[in-house]
């Protein structure tokens, strides 16, 4: 589908220059003079690679829409990490880099969504939230309980979160993936 340079939203999926790129910001401007123009910054989700391209109102953009399929991760093999089609039970292997941090809150039998492109995974997608237990939290410092006080805790996937001072090691929390954050307690 094709779209003006001055229509790519952030998280659009675009072909330009024969990659295929997500837009992580977008920027409209309009010049004194001549056309407006949006700044485009963006990443290219086959090889990494990040550029910020200027695209004109004139410009045309293709825009890309990926297939997604569930898979369920299986376990971790050396450098690659071992996914499995929920449809026909066949295992893929993929890079560690393709899932990025997030590779840490990967938890046997999770499901996890894969972004493909041309039958190829581009993108692996985790649950937003999981559950972790706390290894190891320091202790509260006395007349430091105000609401808005946090203190570092090791999670026992080997992540450090910041958590309330009522939490104490033995908890089970839900952590936000991406942002590496406490949500709340776990039930």
């Amino acid at each position: 589908m094709k779209i003006s340079g001055v229509d790519i939203r952030p998280g659009n999926i675009i072909e330009y220059e024969k990659g295929i790129w997500k837009v992580a910001k977008t920027q409209h401007t309009q010049p004194g003079k001549g056309g407006a123009f949006m700044q485009v910054e963006m990443k290219n989700l086959i090889d990494g690679r990040k550029t910020n391209v200027r695209f004109r109102s004139q410009d045309t953009i293709e825009r890309v829409r990926l297939d997604t399929k569930d898979f369920q991760f299986l376990y971790i093999d050396g450098d690659a990490l071992v996914f499995m089609d929920q449809e026909n039970y066949e295992q893929i292997n993929l890079p560690a880099d393709l899932v990025g941090d997030a590779a840490a809150f990967l938890q046997d039998g999770m499901e996890v969504t894969l972004e493909m492109y041309d039958d190829r995974p581009i993108s692996v997608a985790l649950p937003e939230q999981v559950e972790a237990m706390i290894v190891e939290a320091d202790a509260v410092v006395k007349g430091q309980t105000a609401s808005s006080s946090f203190k570092p805790a090791l999670l026992d996937n080997g992540v450090r979160v910041m958590v309330p001072p009522f939490i104490a090691s033995g908890t089970r929390i839900i952590v936000d993936v991406y942002e590496r954050t406490y949500v709340g307690k776990a039930s």
